[in-house]
């Protein structure tokens, strides 16, 4: 990795802006899962036993009722209310900025600020605002290894616009800009990527999770011990267009499974039924197959599927499945998990690897009548002693939930940036940062 991290840098006595990626499950105002919370922690620590001063920032959910005023009305709130008889005006207004009252504190950092405090044994101030009267106390208030966090990025509408004025304001806070959000790495916000590339910091490094994130996933994509197996899973072709192609010319193998599955098989000219089809992406699937061939890669896809009348509602609902060969899937029949002799086969595929990534479960795998393929795959990964990289989002949750997650080598904070790490695009959280 050519970017210089926090331990390339004196942080003693400086302020050290950090963003991390605190945007937790909340339910009834108690956080439902900490792993981001704990990700950001080898950073935060550091930074404290070095005398930093820790100011850190992050966003949480999509608040869009929340403007830069504190909250507010949207434009379609604002012209729904001026349509209303005048004397209704009034009570629809104070409904809407209630409800945006309530996301405020839905959204709300504080009780991440609450549970960091009790983690690292020491308080962490809160401000209430981004930049405003309380942040100013809050930096100001600090000595060598305090640490403040800073309320809700996205409260700012500048956040996503890219705001200069919020990364000048959000700059004179800081000696040093710290990014360890690897799960926005991929996003170009203000506190993700244009504080550091509007140069409004002379110093912008990383924080260990970005560092390992990195020397990870992007040292299996470049130097990966061979045979090297990609496995793609998840909805729809159009989502991993440039993944698919990118990582041909990196892999030996390449699995297909999940729903985007079936538009391969649709391409090969086989009988689908009603399974998830993306029409427009078939030509590109037969190019990929092609591409395949012409490199001399292995691109393997299901032999059979499990199937039902319809997808289940809810998600989780019981339901009455049957195997089917892939090349000949019932009319009336949708194709939602690999059959038994797919999931042999990808089974075994994975473990004559020596480095796997995965990205993308093999079917719904939320329902435990459709999860067996996730289930094997994931099995597989764990028996392997093969590099084992999970790209973040849904694989990351089925291995989570599936009790797999001690024995990967790596399991990605981030689903979108992991994502576009393998598509071999740049990450604007990445690329703002000083080289070595």
């Amino acid at each position: 990795m050519n970017k210089k991290s926090i331990k390339d840098v004196v942080v003693t006595g400086k302020r050290c802006l950090v963003r991390v990626d605190f945007n937790v499950p909340m339910k009834d105002g108690k956080i439902t899962d900490e792993n981001r919370i704990n990700g950001a922690l080898p950073t935060i620590k550091y930074l404290i036993e070095n005398g930093a001063k820790v100011i850190l920032c992050s966003h949480m959910g999509k608040p869009h009722n929340v403007l830069t005023e504190g909250f507010g009305l949207t434009k379609k709130e604002k012209k729904a209310v001026e349509a209303l008889p005048v004397e209704e005006q009034a009570v629809a207004k104070a409904e809407y900025l209630k409800k945006a009252l309530k996301d405020k504190e839905k959204f709300s950092l504080r009780p991440v600020a609450e549970r960091l405090s009790e983690l690292l044994g020491k308080q962490v101030v809160f401000a209430t605002d981004v930049v405003g009267e309380s942040a100013d106390k809050a930096v100001a208030s600090l000595n060598n290894g305090d640490v403040c966090l800073l309320e809700n990025t996205r409260f700012m509408a500048g956040e996503e616009k890219r705001d200069e004025a919020l990364c000048k304001k959000l700059a004179s806070y800081c000696d040093i800009y710290v990014n360890d959000a690897f799960g926005t790495a991929h996003r170009s916000h203000a506190t993700t990527a244009a504080i550091a590339e509007y140069g409004f910091v002379d110093t912008a490094v990383c924080g260990f999770l970005i560092e390992k994130e990195l020397a990870v996933m992007a040292d299996a994509l470049e130097n990966p011990v061979r045979p090297f197996v990609a496995v793609l899973g998840g909805a729809k072709v159009a989502d991993k267009l440039k993944v698919i192609s990118n990582l041909l010319e990196k892999c030996d193998t390449l699995i297909i499974g999940g729903g985007m599955a079936y538009t391969f098989l649709k391409a090969k000219g086989y009988e689908v039924g009603k399974s998830l089809v993306d029409d427009e992406q078939i030509d590109y699937c037969k190019q990929m197959m092609a591409k395949a061939e012409e490199l001399g890669k292995k691109l393997l896809l299901p032999v059979d599927t499990v199937a039902a009348e319809s997808f289940p509602n809810p998600i989780d609902a019981e339901i009455e499945v049957a195997q089917f060969d892939a090349d000949a899937i019932p009319s009336d029949k949708m194709g939602l998990d690999i059959g038994d002799k797919t999931a042999e086969i990808f089974a075994n595929e994975v473990k004559s690897a020596k480095t796997v990534i995965w990205n993308g479960p093999m079917g719904v795998f939320e329902n435990p009548i459709l999860a067996k393929g996730t289930i094997a795959v994931a099995k597989a990964l764990a028996e392997t002693t093969a590099t084992t990289i999970i790209g973040g989002g849904d694989s990351a949750a089925a291995v989570t939930t599936l009790g797999f997650a001690d024995k990967m080598t790596h399991i990605s904070t981030g689903g979108g940036a992991s994502l576009e790490l393998f598509e071999g695009k740049k990450l604007p959280g990445i690329e703002c940062l000083n080289n070595k």
